[in-house]
């Protein structure tokens, strides 16, 4: 007992040094956060933060921009970088992990992710989850949408929802002809 225990105050104390830096990209400023080895935060900023960027970013963060850049080029479908979810409860996170299977261009519904999650019932409470995703884009919560095919709720705002369903959308076509 007592090793797991120094083992998570050891993790803790390592997840308490974070890194942050900005993305400026076509929908608006992106603000990253890491630790030495993943990306545990990326949202969006209606306003500018003061910046207390470090300048001896982990090799993550750096990655992390170059990612997103090719992304919003259209060049980059899927994101290939270590992301740790530092919040949230087991549930927010089984509902986190499922985003991540729902392929670039596509979408898939509350209803869908609870389903895939082992309850049919808790679209609510995957809306909810989604909502809390603290790491936006990388872990697809925009491409979440109602039963209808609606969009619906989305933390950065329904117009960039839709922006990168559109963008997401319009490369894929663009790959068929």
């Amino acid at each position: 007992m007592q090793k797991g225990y120094i083992e998570n105050k050891t993790e803790e104390c390592i997840i308490n040094k974070t890194y942050v830096d900005f993305y400026i990209s076509p929908i608006g400023l992106i603000k990253i956060t890491g630790i030495d080895n993943a990306i545990i935060g990326v949202e969006f900023l209606d306003r500018e933060e003061k910046s207390n960027t470090n300048e001896d970013l982990p090799e993550q963060i750096r990655i992390c921009k170059k990612q997103l850049d090719e992304y919003f080029k259209g060049t980059r479908k899927d994101f290939s970088l270590n992301i740790r979810f530092t919040k949230g409860t087991e549930f927010q996170k089984k509902v986190w992990n499922a985003l991540l299977e729902i392929p670039y261009g596509n979408t898939a519904s509350y209803k869908e992710i609870a389903k895939a999650v082992g309850n049919e019932k808790a679209a609510r409470a995957v809306g909810n989850a989604n909502n809390k995703n603290p790491i936006s884009i990388i872990v697809p919560c925009h491409r979440v949408i109602g039963s209808d095919g609606s969009l619906v709720g989305y933390g950065g705002g329904l117009w960039r929802k839709k922006w990168l369903i559109e963008h997401e959308q319009e490369r894929i076509r663009n790959c068929e002809n």
